[in-house]
């Protein structure tokens, strides 16, 4: 990758607030932002990205075969991913749940009201699974309505063809923004958590170096909001106390990683820290950071990360 001179990054081009093109070809959101967070903390250039645009069914295929460096697509850690797809998930970068969305008109309050119903969901993922088990589980017959991706499941839940859609709670936050916002019914994501969804970037099994990279570029991210370090103020920190030192690679401190002393410095400046990140992109879709399991572990949340020394 440090002779290409690119990161080639595992992406999607299609869900807003994480990874989708814009009008002008590119690529915006939560996950691309952590494509360009790597590029910074290895290259020094978060520019240097090379995005892949993949489908659901072809990501791991991209990864095994060298295709991409790493994957950043909306991915749950799951044990037979860990184990029979030759990935290795590196440090989770938002913790997510699934979740059950429908028209707010429909009345439906709970699962048991979706007895016999049309449901959309994405063939091939967690999702379908975990809603064929907690629907098997608790007795409620349903009909499961597939399509190749989360964005087609949309196009047809809003076309009619089913009485509810189900995805991650962060996605089903991003179709409520978009089919209210374009002018279509009030819609309600129920309030039961269906599952626990940890996302976050994806290597490839055997290249220890490489994952230690990228896991401690995601993590760079987090520490410097701890310290209260920003794009705005890092660029004039210094180091008042040993731990902070470290982290700005001040008298050249190498822990071993693979990465330029100042790549933490490199990774905020460019790109930002963590609450930084998601606040720009998840945020304005009604996604709120403040007591959420995606706050910093000293407010109550889980974003919590080994000390950097």
């Amino acid at each position: 990758m440090k002779a290409r001179g690119t990161l080639r990054c595992g992406a999607r081009d299609a869900l807003p607030g994480f990874n989708f093109l814009t009008p002008a070809g590119d690529h915006e959101g939560f996950d691309a932002d952590f494509c360009r967070v790597i590029a910074a903390a290895v290259l020094g250039d978060a520019a240097a990205v090379e995005f892949v645009d993949l489908t659901t069914t072809d990501r791991f295929t991209a990864l095994q075969s060298g295709e991409i460096d790493v994957l950043v697509r909306n991915t749950t850690f799951t044990a037979s991913r860990d184990g029979k797809e030759a990935a290795n998930f590196v440090y989770t970068t938002i913790y997510d749940g699934q979740g059950v969305m429908i028209p707010t008109a429909s009345g439906v309050t709970e699962l048991e009201d979706l007895a016999d119903a049309n449901i959309c969901v994405a063939q091939g993922t967690t999702t379908e699974l975990n809603l064929a088990d907690v629907m098997r589980t608790r007795g409620i017959p349903f009909n499961a309505v597939t399509f190749g991706e989360s964005s087609d499941a949309r196009t047809g839940y809003v076309a009619g063809q089913c009485e509810a859609l189900t995805g991650d709670k962060s996605a089903l936050a991003v179709y409520k923004f978009e089919i209210e916002r374009n002018g279509g019914d009030p819609q309600t994501i129920l309030p039961e958590t269906l599952s626990k969804e940890p996302l976050g970037p994806v290597v490839l099994d055997g290249d220890t170096e490489w994952a230690q990279a990228v896991q401690w570029a995601v993590m760079a991210t987090i520490q410097a909001w701890e310290f209260g370090l920003d794009s705005g103020n890092i660029d004039s920190a210094a180091g008042t106390n040993p731990a902070l030192a470290r982290f700005l690679g001040e008298d050249g401190f190498d822990p071993g990683l693979g990465l330029p002393s100042d790549f933490a410095v490199q990774v905020v400046s460019q790109v930002g820290n963590y609450e930084e990140i998601y606040r720009r992109h998840l945020e304005p879709l009604g996604l709120p950071l403040e007591g959420s399991v995606n706050d910093l572990w000293t407010a109550g949340g889980l974003m919590y990360v080994p000390p950097y020394r």
